[in-house]
């Protein structure tokens, strides 16, 4: 079994920051990518970030030049440094990774349960 747990959402004010991280444990052989989708409340969850595991990243045009996100590969571990945030960031956040479980089993996604994060004064 798989659990990726997330940490770190909560409520700021525009213009402020925080920092998720989500954590990968349990029969795990390999993961390749790790990222972040959210969904704001009557819209679509949306990638947010993706980092491969030789690091190379993906961010949505949205959040490009504000948020960051990086991985320990060693620890199964993802966080995403979201600066300057507004309103228009609010949602849940769900952690992701693509990982396979063992050698001779095929890659698939697991998620998160999601962390709220409200951008509002």
């Amino acid at each position: 079994q798989v659990q990726l747990v997330e940490s770190g959402g909560g409520l700021v004010q525009p213009g402020g920051s925080l920092r998720l991280s989500c954590a990968a444990s349990g029969s795990i052989f390999s993961i390749s990518n790790m990222g972040w989708y959210r969904q704001a409340p009557g819209k679509q969850r949306e990638l947010v970030a993706s980092i491969t595991r030789d690091s190379t990243t993906t961010y949505a045009d949205s959040v490009k030049d504000r948020f960051t996100i990086s991985r320990d590969g060693a620890k199964n571990t993802v966080w995403l440094q979201m600066n300057s945030l507004k309103p228009e960031d609010t949602g849940v956040y769900y952690c992701y990774a693509r990982l396979r479980r063992s050698v001779s089993t095929s890659y698939y996604i697991d998620w998160g349960q999601g962390t709220q994060v409200t951008v509002s004064s």
